[in-house]
């Protein structure tokens, strides 16, 4: 009777030691999927993948803080192409400064109004000059907010006789704004002014 009652107290011993053993590995396989799930959206979340003529490529998200340096030279050297590519075509000149008005303040309009007061985009329709700029270099202190710059360019002005090249140096300081399709990069320059702006070489055409 005795040894009835030591066998089933040991069974129940085995059986209550195998239970929480059980409960021990669901309870530790539960944490670590849990754990590794958890690990995964936060990768993925820093993912995007961005579909283009039927390939996936993968991007990474960042803090902004991490690009302000790069996003702030292409929104300069953006502004810079937008503001001095002309061409004798009245509709080509609207749409550019139209776009580079949007990533400026009003310093950038001043300049556009008194070249216009003074037959600037008129000439360059009547005389079928065609002008474009090429950035070189753009120094950016991003320790400093507003942000200053200095751009260094070169202008080139095609008209019927004549190709001159001109060196192109302007300053202004950016300053954060909310991004948008018309100013995707969520800067806008203020205080723009032109330091220089000098022929280099004219060659007869």
């Amino acid at each position: 009777m005795f040894k009835k009652t030591r066998n089933i107290e040991t069974a129940f011993q085995h059986i209550r030691l195998f239970s929480i053993v059980l409960i021990a590995g669901c309870l530790g396989a539960t944490t670590m999927v849990v754990i590794k799930s958890l690990q995964f959206a936060e990768r993925a979340s820093g993912t995007v993948y961005i579909l283009s003529a039927g390939k996936a490529l993968e991007a990474f998200a960042s803090d902004r803080k991490d690009n302000i340096p790069v996003e702030a030279r292409d929104h300069i050297r953006t502004f810079h192409q937008l503001f001095f590519t002309l061409a004798p075509d009245e509709k080509v000149i609207s749409a550019n400064i139209t776009r580079a008005l949007y990533l400026a303040d009003g310093s950038a309009r001043k300049l556009y109004d008194n070249l216009k007061e003074n037959g600037y985009y008129a000439g360059i329709i009547s005389g079928n000059v065609s002008q474009g700029v090429v950035v070189d270099s753009v120094s950016l202190d991003a320790h400093t907010y507003p942000f200053y710059f200095r751009c260094w360019a070169t202008q080139q002005i095609v008209r019927p006789t004549s190709v001159a090249t001109r060196s192109l140096v302007t300053e202004g300081w950016l300053r954060n704004c909310s991004r948008s399709d018309n100013n995707p990069h969520g800067f806008l320059i203020e205080r723009w002014s032109t330091l220089e702006n000098k022929d280099l070489k004219v060659e007869d055409r």
